[in-house]
């Protein structure tokens, strides 16, 4: 569904910028706000609408701008997730964090106006921080316990972005970030409460992980190989991605 989404993001923001490109001679004269308050819209829609983050860009110069993100992130609902041996029962204090920021360069010869409007490049850093308490049920031969499982996964990723931003009616935008490729940092830490034997613990991080590979595509070639430690960690380093669509209220 997310790999739908993205292509489906693509394929409108590129035919939107068609439109307006052809259309050089329609566009009003721009007033020069140079501040834009945006909320990240494809967050929302793909986590929950718990996932609320909010950006601020400002426009350093006719064709560059800087802009950061922050706002309080959550890993999506588990949903229909029940491997052998251990069933998902409940899950709370599903918080997280997330952080971005990047430096964008509006492209003059592809651009009729300045920016914030139009196609840009540049580097990015993004943060995303995701804890999350679960309960499941696991299941023996005439037994069942009841155990908990404590799950944090952090992300941190630099890269270079291209996207194209739209200004409608002077004042609302609607960014879209079409293109994110990144170096990622990826850290999952787990850690099983319950009255379990090592190997029992293994299955329970096992189905964490399977979760976790369910609920962002992709997971399964970044993890590849890699499995926890002894300790319940997990780290790795691999490509990364971001797409995003924000919409935005100039000042």
């Amino acid at each position: 569904m997310k790999t739908s989404f993205a292509f489906t993001t693509i394929f409108i923001a590129l035919s939107l910028g068609s439109v307006a490109q052809s259309a050089k001679d329609s566009f009003p004269k721009d007033p020069g706000y140079k501040n834009v308050i945006r909320y990240n819209l494809s967050g929302a829609l793909l986590f929950g609408f718990d996932y609320f983050v909010l950006g601020y860009e400002r426009v350093l110069k006719n064709n560059q701008s800087f802009s950061i993100n922050a706002g309080h992130a959550v890993l999506p609902k588990i949903v229909g997730f029940n491997p052998d041996s251990v069933s998902f029962k409940n899950s709370y204090n599903n918080t997280g964090f997330n952080f971005s920021a990047d430096y964008r360069f509006y492209l003059k010869k592809e651009n009729l106006n300045k920016a914030p409007r139009g196609v840009y490049i540049g580097p990015f850093y993004s943060f995303n921080n995701f804890k999350r308490d679960s309960e499941w049920t696991f299941d023996r031969p005439g037994s069942s316990k009841l155990v908990t499982a404590n799950t944090e996964f952090t992300i941190h990723t630099i890269g270079a972005e291209m996207g194209y931003q739209f200004v409608l009616w002077k004042r609302m935008t609607l960014d879209f970030v079409l293109i994110g490729p990144g170096v990622s940092n990826y850290s999952l830490k787990t850690g099983v409460q319950g009255n379990l034997s090592d190997a029992d613990k293994e299955l329970i991080q096992d189905a964490l992980l399977e979760m976790i590979n369910n609920r962002f595509p992709g997971m399964d070639y970044v993890i590849g190989d890699n499995s926890f430690n002894g300790e319940g960690n997990l780290r790795t380093w691999s490509t990364g991605f971001r797409y995003i669509i924000h919409v935005g209220f100039r000042l």
